[in-house]
């Protein structure tokens, strides 16, 4: 990302303009005070969408090794980038993982579990309480919540449901399946329900520029990720059978792996 918005001093130039900008508006003209019921409402989605991602992440006894095996957590570390390890320590679960390598492995399976797991599941439940209403004012008239929708679509925008099983198909072992299938299913049902209360029938609707920006770029990148789940297939295999990796594989699989992260534009 640092690339892309500052790798030219054309682009440097447009992106330092379109900060201050915002900047200078958002002190200017502020958005207007959020209603006290407003306030209520975000809280009761804060807390059901927190119990909602922790109850998969740290309570289900099949995530971690869903995650370790639907994703290329494990080989995050051999890619030559960053100044630190993808771990703070060389032991541990899913908490000993950086913030990066989190949402990194999970934007290369293109299921983009951290920016949705709970809120499509939160929302639907204000929904289902009989409040669609005043979410979808709340949709209107307030900026903050209007923002967070609109990135939930840009995230549903990138995700690829299809994508996501073929890693499951390829990486996971049976039994875990379900774990996959499931979320998958809450994936679906949160773009359902963020369309339903931006009264729009797709997703980006009001930004169809960066939507076309999206899917022109997902034609190049959907391929990288078949290939990636077939390299990661063949390099697991190897490990499992005390053969020693093939170059070739390995240096395939870190292609593959930068070139998801580039054509996502989401790399943590």
């Amino acid at each position: 990302m640092i690339r892309f918005k500052f790798g030219l001093p054309e682009v440097t130039i447009s992106s330092l303009s379109l900060y201050t900008s915002a900047i200078l508006e958002a002190n200017l003209l502020p958005p207007p005070e959020p209603k006290p019921e407003w306030r209520n409402i975000m809280a009761e989605l804060s807390d059901i969408s927190c119990e909602m991602y922790r109850g998969y992440v740290r309570e289900n006894k099949d995530f971690v090794p869903y995650f370790r095996s639907a994703t290329p957590e494990q080989e995050l570390g051999k890619l030559p980038l960053g100044s630190r390890p993808a771990k703070r320590r060389a032991t541990g679960g899913v908490e000993s993982l950086r913030a990066i390598p989190w949402i990194f492995a999970w934007t290369q399976n293109r299921l983009m579990l951290p920016a949705w797991l709970g809120a499509g599941a939160a929302l639907q439940k204000v929904v289902e309480d009989g409040k669609q209403s005043e979410l979808e004012t709340m949709c209107r008239d307030w900026p903050f919540f209007s923002t967070r929708l609109g990135m939930l679509e840009m995230v549903f925008s990138k995700a690829d449901l299809w994508l996501a099983e073929y890693y499951d198909q390829r990486l996971v072992k049976p039994e875990l399946w379900g774990l996959g299938s499931e979320l998958r299913e809450l994936l679906s049902s949160g773009i359902n329900v963020v369309l339903d209360i931006a009264n729009d029938s797709h997703l980006m609707a009001d930004l169809p520029w960066i939507a076309e920006s999206i899917q022109l770029r997902n034609i190049y990148t959907d391929p990288l990720n078949v290939l990636q789940a077939e390299l990661l297939h063949r390099s697991r295999l190897a490990e499992e059978q005390g053969q020693d990796p093939d170059p070739r594989v390995e240096q395939a699989l870190m292609v593959t792996i930068a070139g998801v992260a580039a054509g996502m534009r989401n790399t943590g």
